[in-house]
């Protein structure tokens, strides 16, 4: 393994901790302010770190092709658009559910996302594969163990972030098909205005948006905000331009790890031994359905040499 995989390596691992202990903080932040503020406020912080950057992928280059840039302008503002709408979702599934339940549920759960992309991409016309059905299979036994009650009743928090997992999985398609046409800072910053705004509309409408509960929360803003989605983000984009792909699946799945580590050393969650397996299968699912993809494409390259 050289220095340049061991050094993306590393920043996807890292990203992975920043995304689960984010968890945390969307937890915490909401003994504060209510869902839509904190969503609306944390994605606005998130436009204000990709600033710079937009700014600094400006080149020479870029600027020579202008012309193609302008045909593409209208992509970044529609695709903006649909994906924010999208992220507008998952997110606040995500948030209104992380009040119900625990930051190590809703990680895990919100991870399911990458055994339903393969899913969808079937129902779009893909060829599926062995690891998706296993994958699936062992993560819907996973979710059964760690949400679903002996009265065969899946807690609230719980359904509303598993609902919320299945628009983070149309976001990341919709993501893949718009990522090669358009530069991707910007793709980001427009999703995460529409989403910000989107969040600031609901929550005028109906929260209670105080200056002293938005600096008591100013903590779990600033990571779910700056740290989460503006730094983790970046650090993503960096590491994926050289990571090797099954790396990066392993490596990012373990945000669901970092998510349960987080609630356990900072907010004093507990699992019992029936929700540790539930987790275990969960990521178990997680890891076949996106190595299983990897290791059939790598036999088709070898039958082609």
């Amino acid at each position: 393994m050289n220095n340049v995989t061991l050094k993306s390596d590393a920043i996807l691992l890292a990203t992975a901790f920043l995304w689960g202990f984010a968890f945390v903080a969307q937890r915490v932040g909401m003994e504060f302010v209510e869902p839509f503020t904190f969503n609306g406020v944390r994605f606005a912080l998130g436009c204000l770190v990709l600033l710079p950057l937009m700014a600094r992928t400006k080149n020479v280059s870029q600027i020579q092709h202008e012309n193609r840039l302008h045909f593409h302008r209208p992509r970044v503002i529609g695709g903006g658009l649909l994906a924010g709408l999208v992220l507008f979702s998952g997110a606040s599934l995500q948030q209104v559910g992380i009040v119900y339940t625990t930051a190590g549920n809703a990680g895990f759960i919100t991870g399911l996302y990458v055994v339903v992309v393969p899913i969808i991409l079937i129902l779009l016309g893909r060829h599926s594969t062995a690891g998706t059905w296993i994958g699936a299979v062992l993560s819907l036994c996973g979710l059964y163990l760690l949400s679903v009650t002996s009265r065969l009743a899946i807690n609230y928090g719980d359904m509303l972030v598993l609902v919320g997992a299945m628009f983070w999985a149309l976001h990341v398609i919709i993501i893949g098909w718009l990522s090669p046409q358009v530069d991707s800072f910007k793709l980001a910053f427009a999703q995460y205005a529409v989403c910000s705004f989107c969040s600031m509309c609901v929550a005028i409408s109906l929260e209670t948006i105080t200056m002293h509960g938005l600096l008591q929360a100013g903590l779990p803003l600033f990571y779910g905000g700056v740290v989460s989605v503006g730094i983790a983000y970046t650090m993503q984009v960096v590491a994926q331009k050289s990571a090797h792909p099954a790396h990066a699946a392993i490596l990012l799945s373990m945000e669901a790890v970092f998510a349960a580590m987080g609630g356990y050393l900072i907010l004093n969650e507990t699992m019992t031994g029936r929700q540790f397996v539930g987790c275990a299968l969960i990521l178990a699912g997680m890891l076949i359905s996106q190595l299983w993809i990897y290791m059939m494409n790598k036999e088709k390259e070898a039958s082609k040499t």
